[in-house]
């Protein structure tokens, strides 16, 4: 990606650049960003530009959280200062006369604003390149996609929705062939964008899809990993179509995963450091040790990978996510599958988060807990051999509420990850949880307003 005002200006010019769209993600995983212009732009480059740091002080439904700290009534919502990420540079394919760059929120002295999520990972990022490691790391997201517009959703209070496709027709060469407009647009357009997609099918379920994102180093595919799901709804609203990411949209079908992959390479010698051809398995001590670190902070980091209230819906037994903090070797049925026996392919793949999770905390929230593992030579329990759903292992949160509660308690978590960013992330989570509290739904309704 071109970066350096000079050189940005030369490919405005090639590329016939009109406007500029700017954006960061908040803790809910949504952009927010918006459209300047080319002048505005180059001024932002030069000096940074302020946004307006509400984007921290409410919620995804734009309601303002009434328990915040870093922003809120008390500080009169000031606008924040951002820095431009020029390095991020890249078209929207869909509006060809547009670019677009990443924002990082900073403080006044110009460190990072520690609430942000991208801010955050850069951090996380930063630590394992200390001791001597860069990340690499892949992601997968199953989605639904429906014959529906933000008016019809609203329109139909969010039920009896039409999918793009009827029935249960996982890995479809038929489906994928009949909706090909669609589909070529997506993997075409994420390519354009950035975005390169490893792979795209069908899953299980009515207009259910999968993409794989591929690898990177940290902050590159965390960034198309967040970049990825605004891109495919984007496509898919120029289709007539939403596409949706929620963990669970049907009680009846399985939920949709966000599964991240990951592995840790030498800085000095560029090799795989998961992998040992000495040892039986494949495994490395190292990876052993990172992998302990995950299955021991599992629980009490569980709202970073599990964020709303539905995300818990889509852990039940039996349905492709886990209940407990497991891990196995190809192994479905865990928390942590590890894959792979060569140099080249060792890695990991954390299967807890579910397709709304914000993939600068997963990313960052699981490598922090693996190189505390490492650094405290945490040895993990023994591998899952067969069911995961039958072990003993230690069981995960059931509820927002649950979760919010052990990271809230946990000093392991503000260790890794920073006590501030520990303390605004909690306290958006039990904002979130009141507000469903509160909620009266469609399942009290049907099952107690006649008969109770």
């Amino acid at each position: 990606m071109p970066s350096g005002t000079d050189v940005l200006q030369k490919w405005f010019e090639e590329k016939g650049v009109r406007q500029v769209k700017l954006g960061g993600v908040d803790l809910d995983g949504v952009w927010r960003g918006k459209y300047v212009s080319v002048e505005k732009f180059f001024s932002a480059c030069k000096s940074g530009m302020g946004f307006c740091d509400v984007v921290f002080g409410w919620d995804i439904a734009d309601e303002l959280l009434d328990n915040t700290q870093v922003t809120g009534w008390h500080t009169g919502y000031p606008d924040g200062m951002c820095r431009v990420d020029t390095s991020s540079a890249r078209i929207i394919p869909w509006e060809p006369d547009t670019a677009a760059f990443l924002l990082d929120f900073v403080n006044p002295d110009g460190s990072p604003f520690e609430p942000s999520p991208r801010q955050l990972l850069q951090k996380v990022g930063k630590r394992a390149r200390e001791m001597g490691f860069v990340p690499k790391f892949g992601a997968e997201y199953e989605f639904f996609i429906f014959k529906e517009t933000p008016q019809s959703l609203k329109d139909k209070g969010y039920t009896r929705l039409t999918p793009l496709t009827p029935g249960m027709f996982g890995y479809s060469w038929l489906r994928t062939s009949l909706n090909a407009p669609l589909v070529h647009d997506i993997i075409n357009g994420c390519r354009d964008f950035g975005v390169e997609l490893e792979g795209f099918h069908t899953e299980t379920g009515p207009g259910v899809f999968e993409a794989a994102v591929r690898y990177d180093t940290l902050e590159k595919i965390a960034d198309k990993a967040v970049l990825f799901k605004t891109a495919v709804k984007e496509i898919c609203a120029r289709h007539g179509l939403t596409a949706c990411f929620m963990a669970k949209v049907d009680p009846k079908l399985p939920g949709c995963s966000g599964h991240i992959h990951q592995s840790l390479w030498s800085l000095r010698s560029d090799e795989n450091a998961f992998h040992d051809p000495d040892a039986s398995d494949g495994m490395s001590r190292l990876m052993r040790q990172y992998i302990g670190g995950q299955i021991s902070l599992m629980p009490e980091l569980t709202a970073l990978y599990w964020p709303t209230i539905n995300s818990y819906k889509r852990s039940v037994e039996n349905t492709w996510a886990p209940v407990t903090a497991t891990w196995g070797r190809e192994n479905r049925t865990t928390a942590v599958r590890v894959i792979g026996d060569s140099p080249k392919s060792m890695r990991l793949e954390y299967r807890q988060p579910g397709a709304d999770m914000n993939a600068y905390l997963a990313m960052a929230a699981s490598l922090a807990a693996g190189l505390w593992g490492i650094e405290n030579e945490v040895e993990p329990p023994e591998a899952c051999a067969g069911n995961g759903y039958a072990s003993n292992a230690p069981p995960l949160p059931r509820s927002l509420k649950e979760a919010v509660a052990l990271l809230k308690k946990s000093e392991r978590a503000r260790e890794i990850l920073g006590e501030e960013f520990v303390d605004h992330f909690v306290r958006t989570r039990e904002w979130e949880a009141r507000q469903y509290e509160r909620a009266v739904t469609n399942w009290e309704l049907e099952r107690y307003m006649e008969l109770i």
